[in-house]
């Protein structure tokens, strides 16, 4: 027989907290979608390209200056896009801001597919370009406001989701033709508009706006009723109230420091040449004579790809943000010294390089070159160049400017630094075949490998170590110029 309860017996027992984050997992997976079409849009070109200028319609194929805004005029609607995302994120939130995004996406790429003639093609790549800017700096700050400290990983997600919707670009590539790829990119699009519809928004955003009881609705929505999220609202709702800011306070230390750092790390990101790569990924493949099918070698590296993002989301809070950093910087170091040194002593395939009429004999020949082992030099070496990118500062740069820009001075901050980023891209890309037709495929990636021994320098010097410190501590850390001034606990 069970004990009576008797005066000492607690009537009602308190039940640990549990925060059930399956809800929060499907509005993440919801908004990160976005990023699956800008991976997929991105790199659109590399194995459409070559597919143009081995097709029938002369109105459709393309010389080496059109080569050139057909790869670039995307980031130059990422930087407009991105621009656009700092105004909308505080007038409409992130929420609606990633739906918005669908609008131009779908335009876009129903344009793409019915192209008739190169100026279709432009503004297709451009439309495209200003949805994928909008969710670069939409979707990090949906996910950011959304998720709980225990899952701070999810702040890689964006990254993997991009990576995949590239890799998934590639492998459809191999089946289908050009115009099928646009419509294949449409389904994403349309499953995270519908899927967005039945999301909470940002409990934040609706404390910015004063909206406390849908704050809290919001907020219980993603926790859990059973959860502590009436603790969590109140801590919200007190750093929302405590983070105004003026532009005066850009002079202090705890701002103008950590938005530096955040832009140039974005600046010498692109600057590593990661975009113009990925975007004329087949066509360098084919400069360098690899005598593999190329659209297999591109399938490839998207592969490799995504599993250096995958090792980085695993390591960022074991190794340290740092030491993905260096790691990131010296393998990229290595592997643009040897596309350097390769591509220097290997005169490319057509001499004083016309990129499209070989483009055209490659793709257009019924057989390939015979297999020489040597070729793979610039298969492996792109394979680093991208495990190295990803591994460090593609997805450690947008985490850090999560964790240490100032609350206060965040949505201007992370407008600039997609600005920055996206205009460097467009002016790389833009450059990119230009400067190779011009003196050979060695000297872009000689400017890449100087900037990769800028960056090793820079993380050494200007870039902070935020594993394992709560933002508080990073923000005291700018505040006082010194080492982190509070200790774990």
């Amino acid at each position: 027989m069970e004990d009576s309860p008797d005066e000492n017996t607690a009537l009602i027992k308190n039940k640990p907290a549990q925060i059930r984050h399956g809800r929060l997992f499907l509005a993440v997976f919801s908004a990160v979608l976005g990023n699956f079409t800008f991976g997929f849009a991105l790199v659109f070109p590399s194995p459409v390209i070559p597919q143009l200028q081995k097709g029938e319609d002369p109105r459709l194929q393309m010389d080496i200056h059109q080569i050139s805004w057909f790869g670039s005029v995307f980031t130059l609607g990422a930087a407009f896009g991105g621009i656009s995302a700092m105004v909308l994120n505080d007038r409409v939130g992130g929420k609606i801001s990633i739906m918005l995004s669908g609008v131009p996406s779908v335009v876009g790429l129903l344009v793409m597919g019915a192209a008739q003639n190169f100026w279709m093609l432009l503004w297709a790549r451009f439309l495209t370009g200003i949805a994928g800017g909008i969710t670069a700096g939409s979707i990090p700050v949906y996910v950011s406001e959304i998720s709980h400290l225990s899952v701070r990983v999810l702040g890689s997600y964006p990254q993997i989701t991009a990576v995949f919707g590239s890799l998934a670009l590639y492998a459809l590539g191999l089946v289908l033709p050009w115009r099928w790829l646009a419509v294949a990119g449409e389904i994403p699009v349309v499953i995270m508009i519908i899927l967005l519809c039945f999301m909470p928004t940002s409990p934040r955003y609706h404390v910015m706006k004063g909206n406390r009881a849908k704050a809290v609705k919001s907020l219980e929505w993603l926790r859990g009723p059973s959860s502590d999220y009436l603790t969590e609202f109140n801590k919200i709702e007190r750093s929302i109230n405590s983070q105004g800011a003026k532009w005066s306070d850009l002079k202090k230390p705890l701002y103008y420091k950590p938005i530096l750092i955040s832009v140039f790390m974005r600046f010498l990101q692109q600057m590593t040449g990661i975009t113009p790569i990925l975007v004329y990924l087949e066509p360098i493949f084919h400069m360098t004579a690899i005598s593999l099918e190329l659209k297999y070698d591109a399938a490839l590296v998207g592969v490799v790809r995504l599993m250096s993002v995958v090792i980085a989301a695993s390591l960022m809070d074991k190794a340290g943000r740092k030491a993905l950093l260096f790691t990131s910087g010296f393998l990229m170091y290595i592997a643009t010294l040897s596309m350097t040194m390769y591509t220097h002593k290997t005169p490319c395939s057509h001499g004083n390089l016309t990129v499209t009429e070989g483009l055209k004999s490659t793709y257009g020949g019924s057989t390939g070159p015979a297999f020489d082992p040597i070729t793979l030099i610039t298969l492996i070496s792109s394979m680093v160049i991208i495990f190295g990118e990803f591994l460090g500062w593609g997805p450690i740069t947008l985490l850090l400017m999560s964790e240490i820009l100032p609350l206060g001075a965040r949505g201007v901050a992370s407008g600039l630094c997609v600005g920055v980023s996206w205009i460097t891209a467009f002016i790389l890309t833009q450059l990119f075949m230009h400067v190779v037709e011009a003196y050979g495929l060695f000297a872009p990636f000689l400017f890449f490998c100087v900037v990769s021994v800028v960056n090793i320098i820079f993380t050494a010097k200007c870039v902070p170590e935020t594993k394992g410190r709560t933002l508080e501590e990073i923000k005291n850390y700018f505040r006082t110029g010194r080492t982190f001034t509070i200790l774990d606990a």
